[in-house]
């Protein structure tokens, strides 16, 4: 099992899939993301419960849902959890039933049982989306995901964020032009890169 680690939901368990392909972001590496969005976001000095007030965040190979239930923990006022895996994605949908009957969250949270790719190619919202999370299995070919990054652009707000975890010893792939602005944090095993539009002023580096 992994856990909430901050926010509304402090605590809290989340179930993962036993046996499979999931992996699952350690709590050191979800804890150092959740810390840069919010020195991103400028909402350091503020309870983390309130940290991603605002936010709308898209989690993408959900996995068990920890990224996008943490985001929800710290406030974000939608999140949507990406997964094809039928399994998996019912296993998501009992942790959010959980969280909700011991009153940790009521915020808008949705799971779309769907392929990434295919989740991707429908219209994009109405209201993008203001931080993009990606954890595709490490397997993943590097063609594969730039595939889905350059849907991505679509999907995100002009000022918003990409995240995407990946080995750190794995082969470096290309970002889309219009994400211009990129850095990476390394977490020993784990690499986080980071991007985002040209226009965009100001963030982490």
């Amino acid at each position: 099992m992994t856990r909430i680690i901050a926010g509304a939901a402090r605590g809290q368990r989340l179930r993962a899939p036993a046996g499979s392909q999931t992996r699952p972001t350690a709590d050191r590496v979800r804890e150092s993301v959740f810390s840069a969005l919010a020195s991103w976001l400028g909402t350091t000095d503020v309870p983390p419960a309130s940290a991603l007030t605002g936010v709308d965040f898209l989690d993408l190979y959900a996995g068990s849902g920890a990224m996008g239930l943490e985001a929800a923990s710290r406030g974000a006022d939608h999140v949507v959890l990406v997964e094809s895996h039928p399994a998996t994605a019912r296993l998501i949908e009992a942790n959010v039933r959980t969280l909700r009957a011991a009153g940790a969250m009521g915020l808008a949270i949705d799971v779309a049982r769907q392929d990434v790719g295919r989740f991707l190619a429908g219209p994009p919202p109405s209201r993008p989306f203001d931080v993009v999370w990606l954890d595709p299995p490490y397997a993943l070919a590097n063609t594969a995901l730039e595939a889905v990054l350059d849907r991505v652009v679509a999907w995100l707000a002009a000022d918003g964020l990409v995240a995407v975890e990946r080995s750190a010893r794995g082969e470096p792939f290309v970002w889309p032009d219009a994400l211009a602005i990129r850095w990476r944090k390394d977490y020993g095993e784990t690499a986080v890169h980071y991007a985002r539009r040209a226009q965009a002023i100001g963030g982490a580096g």
